[in-house]
């Protein structure tokens, strides 16, 4: 009801063809407004399999009015969502940008860095200090950054997301605004390195208090349950659930928001954020007037796919299916919106995602007898200390393992004078034994060789000197880590969607493998400008017009 309300009344605010004439470098016949809808954690197979219960207006719209790249992949070493963003909106790898992981050993400083952690930020929106976040880290200019300089400032860039550092890379270093939820107050909050003060059309959306308002829900399916055939419930894909508990519905939201800590991140795990998502996006659009003139404008929405609890129920979950069903109509809703308020012709939309689902090992190896299984890396990590102590004698060897990078102990190894070449060597010879690891890499070989083009090539795409691990390592196909006292947030899949409709765009498919960093190049090839520099993809010009730049 709250949502209908809303679409109700900005439909009938919004100001038609409000486009005041103002000369770019940008052609003239570019679409007004880029609309990037980015879904986290997002298998390219849920759009096949869910594809009869979908309406005509969401998904189907898209896949079936636009241009679908089928065979997108992300191909970094790493397959974490910040990374994915990162690298979506630079048009490059972190060998170019410098998000290697989540966080990573600084050697300069000797201490382990966030990457999108700021202390010369403060929030904006509500008084905790989740806020305290920047793009200072990204170390090449993003699409938003690219507009800004070519339109001399006037193109406006912001982003919506659940997550800081989604909304983070995806607006990039002078974006207009970028907005993630507060887990602390429940409301959108920004950082001040966006903006001095928090808008006042923004300030009021807080004050309805959705978050409240959708946690005060029970999440019961949306159809029948039984009618729910292309999800899976079966004894050999057990699933955690919320709060490795609860994994049947109905799911009494506000009692795991209680269990949970008091906290509003829960929300995140429910399809309920991504009509939280598009409410804010129906009021930011009018309020700042995104797309009022010939200008382009950037607007990036990031939509959560359960987030992390994908994780505790599965890509063949119910859970999964009903949030991709409801999905479907904020996406509708959005197009419908912004089709009405602007003309198809006007708008260049592109859904993809920075990050994709595994199946899980267990159901692959007993159902599909393929080689997969669950890795232990508590116990290799455990094991490996126990090697290095041998070698070297006693000593606190390793300073950090996290999402297949591994950072050896540089300040302990001179002392002893021990060769950190060597170390590096062992450590991957000793790795590799393991069953379950691809390749383990050093630093030092991934720096000095060249790997392009084969099975070693992700190591390059994710290795940033001054950031990356000593040892870096790659699981094989289908094996998923599992550590015994907590969760993994894991992929091995690095296949994605990509479909782009509206200005331009013409209907149709390629199989051509097309990458995560071809995104931003293809965009800035519609728009009739010049990449930035640092950008290592290539356009994808089968959906340039015939008469567009090649």
């Amino acid at each position: 009801m709250i949502s209908r309300i809303f679409s109700f009344l900005f439909l009938f605010m919004f100001p038609l063809f409000l486009f005041a004439q103002g000369h770019t470098a940008v052609s003239a016949a570019a679409p007004r407004l880029i609309v990037g809808l980015v879904v986290e954690n997002m298998h390219p197979d849920y759009i096949e399999r869910y594809w009869d219960k979908f309406g005509e207006d969401g998904f189907r719209r898209l896949y079936s009015g636009g241009y679908i790249c089928a065979n997108h992949h992300v191909t970094n070493l790493v397959q974490r969502p910040a990374i994915g963003m990162a690298t979506l909106y630079t048009g490059t790898t972190p060998s170019h940008h410098g998000i290697v992981n989540d966080s990573w050993i600084d050697r300069l400083r000797n201490k382990e860095t966030d990457c999108i952690f700021d202390n010369s930020c403060s929030t904006i929106g509500s008084d905790s200090k989740l806020g305290a976040r920047s793009a200072a880290k990204l170390m090449t200019p993003t699409l938003g950054d690219r507009l800004k300089l070519v339109t001399k400032g006037r193109s406006r860039i912001f982003s919506i997301a659940m997550n800081d550092y989604a909304a983070i890379f995806a607006a990039g270093h002078s974006a207009d605004g970028a907005y993630w939820l507060d887990d602390i107050s429940g409301n959108m909050i920004s950082s001040s390195c966006y903006m001095d003060n928090y808008p006042l059309w923004a300030l009021d959306f807080n004050k309805f208090k959705l978050a409240d308002k959708y946690l005060a829900n029970t999440w019961t399916t949306m159809k029948d349950q039984i009618s729910y055939a292309e999800s899976l419930e079966s004894p050999s894909l057990p699933e955690a659930g919320f709060l490795g508990k609860y994994n049947n519905f109905p799911y009494d939201l506000n009692k795991l928001k209680k269990e949970s800590g008091g906290t509003y991140a829960i929300l995140k795990s429910t399809p309920f954020a991504n009509t939280y998502l598009k409410d804010f996006a129906l009021q930011l659009i009018p309020k700042e007037q995104l797309g009022y003139d010939f200008v382009p404008d950037l607007l990036t929405i990031v939509l959560s796919s359960m987030d992390k609890e994908g994780g505790n129920f599965g890509a063949f979950s119910v859970e999964m299916e009903d949030t991709y069903l409801r999905l479907d109509k904020e996406i509708a809703e959005l197009l419908k919106y912004i089709e009405t308020g602007y003309g198809t012709e006007n708008v260049l939309f592109f859904l993809t995602s920075t990050s994709s689902a595994s199946y899980p090992a267990d159901y692959l190896k007993e159902k599909l007898k393929m080689n997969t299984g669950i890795f232990n890396p508590e116990s290799s990590i455990s094991l490996l200390k126990s090697f290095l102590n041998i070698k070297y004698g006693e000593g606190e060897w390793i300073e950090k393992f996290s999402n297949q990078q591994l950072y050896l102990n540089h300040e302990l190894a001179a002392k002893k004078k021990i060769s950190l070449h060597d170390m590096e060597t062992e450590t991957a010879r000793f790795l590799n034994q393991f069953e379950g690891i691809a390749y383990a890499k050093a630093a030092f070989e991934i720096e000095s060789d060249n790997f392009l083009g084969g099975p070693l090539a992700p190591f390059q795409n994710n290795f940033y000197i001054k950031r990356s691990g000593d040892v870096m390592i790659r699981y094989e196909e289908g094996w998923l880590p599992k550590d015994k006292y907590k969760a993994v947030d894991y992929t091995d899949n690095d296949q994605v969607p990509l479909v782009w409709y509206g200005a331009g765009i013409k209907r149709g498919t390629t199989l051509k493998k097309t990458d995560a960093t071809d995104v931003v190049p293809t965009i800035c090839a519609l728009l009739g400008i010049v990449p930035p520099g640092s950008s290592t993809g290539n356009v994808i010009e089968e959906i340039l017009p015939k008469t567009g730049l090649k």
